[in-house]
């Protein structure tokens, strides 16, 4: 699972047959006329998930996999790919570069090896765009967030080729598993770090 820790919890409290699980929603989501939607990868999807269904003007935020070449990627099988987030939103409550600008303040933009505890390029960072519009807007809070740190932010701006929507058990997996989520986030560290690269600006 994420780390050696959360494997002995969640070998203890998981079944074989919930690992296994396939997909049982939609690979898209209903999406009014005055809807958007950002692709993000920050390490641990569920992590992503649990920060941003906190905003206003978020939907229901999608746990999947993305920028591979891999067809009907699985959690046990997505080489190639990142674990992201697909993030509704109503652009007239909430903008593309304002979603963008909180992302790279809840993930640490300075490590190219993974995220906190999750090490390797499945938990490498990202943003997706997918018109020229949204690369802009990318580029310029990456460029936002490196004035403020004023060290060089590794996370790539990338092309949106296709999102894969990840097996079922993964989606809200922070709500349906409460304690065994906090388990894994405090013992990844990840707040912790977040709290060391930003400080209070998070």
């Amino acid at each position: 699972m994420k780390n050696a820790a959360f494997a002995i919890f969640a070998a203890l409290a998981l079944c074989s047959t919930l690992l296994f699980a396939k997909p049982d929603k939609a690979d898209a989501m209903p999406a009014g006329k005055d809807s958007a939607s950002l692709v993000v990868a920050g390490g641990c999807f569920w992590c992503v998930e649990s920060d941003f269904e906190k905003l206003e003007g978020v939907g229901d935020v999608l746990s999947g996999y993305s920028g591979g070449t891999k067809q009907n990627p699985t959690y046990r099988d997505h080489e190639g790919h990142l674990e992201v987030a697909k993030i509704p939103y109503d652009p007239s409550v909430i903008s593309y570069r304002e979603l963008v600008d909180y992302f790279f303040r809840h993930i640490d933009p300075l490590d190219d090896g993974g995220q906190f505890c999750d090490r390797g390029h499945a938990y490498t960072t990202a943003v997706f765009y997918q018109n020229a519009t949204e690369f802009e807007a990318a580029n310029a809070a990456k460029a936002a967030a490196e004035a403020e740190l004023g060290q060089p932010v590794v996370t790539p701006v990338r092309e949106l080729d296709r999102f894969w929507i990840a097996e079922d058990y993964h989606q809200d997996y922070y709500k349906k598993n409460p304690v065994r989520y906090k388990f894994y986030r405090t013992s990844c560290g990840r707040d912790r770090r977040v709290r060391a690269v930003w400080g209070d600006s998070h």
